[in-house]
Parts: C-alpha cells; sequence; structure tokens
C-alpha cells in the first residue's frame, strides 16, 4: 500500500500541528470543583486531584481522538449524568476547533454519550477572562430500569481512566463573513 500521507499534505507536515493542552490554573479548578460537587471534596483533595491531572494524549500513531481522562473517581448511573471538571485548556490555531465524542467502547458498551451531543471547543475559548477556557465534559447513561433490554449497572471511572477524547477539526468560513464579536465566558456565553 502506497504512502498517502505526503500526497494530502499541504505544506509538507502532516497530520499539522494545530494545537497544545494545558492545565487551568489551581483557583479555576478549585472553584469548578466546588460548583460542580459543593463541599464533597476538601481543599487538599482537589489540590491533589488537580496535581495528578493528565494531558490529554493520542493512544497510538494513527489516533485522531486525545484521550481525555478522569480526574478523580466517578461514576454515571442508568439515565444519569454528571459534568466533569477536566482540568484542561486548550490553545488552538485560527481556523480549528476541538471536538468531543465519547469513546467508541464507552457508547457501545455502556451507552455513554456526552450530554451536548458534540463538544465543540472554539480557538476563542483558550484564556478567556470567566473560565481561563477551562474544559467541562458532562457525560450521561442512557441505558437501564426504562430499557430492559440493556444492562442497569452503573458506569464507573477510576481516576486516570480514559473517558472521552476529543479531535481537532478544521473549519471555513463564508466569503461575506463579518463575525467580530469577542468571546468572555464559558458554555453559551456566545448567545
Amino acid at each position: 500500500m502506497a504512502n498517502l500521507s505526503s500526497e494530502f499534505s499541504l505544506d509538507g507536515n502532516f497530520p499539522p500541528k494545530v494545537g497544545t493542552f494545558w492545565r487551568v490554573s489551581l483557583p479555576e479548578y478549585t472553584k469548578e470543583m466546588k460548583l460542580q460537587f459543593g463541599e464533597q471534596f476538601s481543599d487538599e483533595q482537589i489540590k491533589d486531584i488537580y496535581d495528578s491531572i493528565k494531558l490529554p494524549k493520542r493512544a497510538t500513531a494513527g489516533s485522531a481522538g486525545y484521550d481525555f481522562y478522569a480526574p478523580f473517581y466517578f461514576f454515571v448511573p442508568s439515565w444519569g449524568d454528571i459534568t466533569i471538571p477536566t482540568g484542561i485548556k486548550v490553545q488552538i490555531q485560527t481556523g480549528w476547533f476541538l471536538s468531543f465524542y465519547p469513546r467508541s467502547g464507552s457508547g457501545m458498551k455502556h451507552y455513554l454519550r456526552l450530554a451536548n451531543s458534540i463538544g465543540v471547543v472554539d480557538s476563542d475559548f483558550y484564556d478567556n477572562p470567566s473560565n481561563e477556557g477551562h474544559i467541562m465534559v458532562k457525560v450521561r447513561k442512557e441505558s437501564g430500569p426504562r430499557d430492559t433490554n440493556t444492562p442497569t449497572r452503573d458506569v464507573e471511572f477510576k481516576a486516570g481512566d480514559a473517558f472521552c477524547q476529543a479531535i481537532f477539526i478544521p473549519f471555513g468560513i463564508t466569503t461575506d463573513d463579518d463575525a467580530d464579536g469577542v468571546r468572555v465566558g464559558g458554555i453559551g456565553s456566545t448567545g
């Protein structure tokens, strides 16, 4: 089989390198953990969780998706959901976005999906003044007592388990595009 990568490369660098993952600050992470979980975690526990956050990685050289890892143990009950503060932000080149999906095994085996179907992180989300561009992922399990043909087990993730994946994707704009707004917030901030 011929090596096709050089035939499809625009600049000789394929795939292109278009983003960098970073951790948000500890104060930002603490704020979101308290908003999501109240006093379930102490400040010391949050600091320990923060210190162990793994940056997203691809599993193989041919993987498109960057695995996002559970920063702490959590479970999702049947027909339940949970919002996970990942502790991650991403700097992305203009003309690209980061798109989130469930990992194929989680979706196929456990009926786990993202609450917003497909998550989109735009390049101007990075370091916005509202939340530093902190990526939050809400997952939902869609099987259980209402559906007697599927397992009713909760799905659990240990700290460090991959629980979703994200892919860098290019996008285009119209020839008469005149968007000039400036992002200042997180989810839903553009109206």
